[in-house]
């Protein structure tokens, strides 16, 4: 019997066998990358907009809520348009002057715009409910699919004003209603964009029919004199 064993010496593939997988391995990774620089470009140019306009309208609504809660617990039902305004009259029962409580309406604005800041922050903790379908960026499948919830950043600042206007309702009868205007600023902060707008609320807290004749000065102007903006 022979004292030798025979081995079977490995096989390697030849070298053009290597070439061939590294280049095959070098066109997949660069399909990967180009397919996630075109998915990255189109989220950025279809996705955002539509997650965008969903958080705007979102956003929108919020800020409705927000004011509307905020001047209910603001002004009480016992408020009168007297508790805002003060008319003098002369002797003889002609208007004089008519000024506004500026303690008064200065309180209710700084309470109006901090309840409202705080309730759109409140608001905005549980994320937006977004489609499914708008993830695809086309706006038909926008309302699609069952709704997860995207946080954003909402940045809201919230300002509060009065206004006021006179309407001539008969022979020395004026019609004299004050406005609260809450203008609340709000910056909703994604990743890859950033979007501001403003939602402008006018809501009537006081409402008189004033018998006497009123100065023009006072026909022709505001009595709150340029809308002075509170925030909180």
């Amino acid at each position: 019997m022979s004292a030798f064993h025979h081995y079977d010496l490995p096989s390697y593939p030849p070298k053009n066998k290597k070439r061939k997988r590294k280049k095959r391995l070098l066109y997949v990774l660069i399909g990967i990358a180009v397919t996630a620089i075109i998915v990255f470009f189109y989220f950025q140019r279809n996705v955002t907009r539509v997650l965008i306009s969903i958080s705007e309208a979102t956003m929108r609504a919020s800020t409705a809520i927000a004011v509307n809660d905020a001047v209910y617990y603001t002004l009480s039902d016992t408020m009168r348009y007297d508790d805002l305004v003060t008319v003098t009259r002369n002797d003889t029962g002609d208007i004089v002057a008519i000024s506004a409580n500026s303690l008064k309406i200065n309180k209710i604005a700084r309470d109006t715009a901090s309840i409202s800041q705080s309730n759109l922050k409140n608001l905005s903790l549980n994320g937006i409910p977004v489609p499914l379908g708008a993830l695809t960026g086309i706006e038909a499948f926008a309302g699609l699919g069952p709704s997860i919830h995207f946080r954003i950043i909402p940045v809201s600042s919230v300002s509060c004003g009065f206004s006021s206007s006179f309407e001539s309702v008969g022979i020395n009868q004026t019609k004299h209603s004050i406005y609260l205007n809450v203008v609340a600023d709000i910056s909703i902060v994604m990743p890859s964009s950033t979007e501001n707008f403003a939602v402008t609320t006018d809501i009537l807290i006081g409402e008189s029919i004033v018998v006497g004749a009123i100065p023009d000065t006072y026909l022709q102007s505001d009595i709150f004199g340029g809308k002075p903006n509170l925030s909180p």
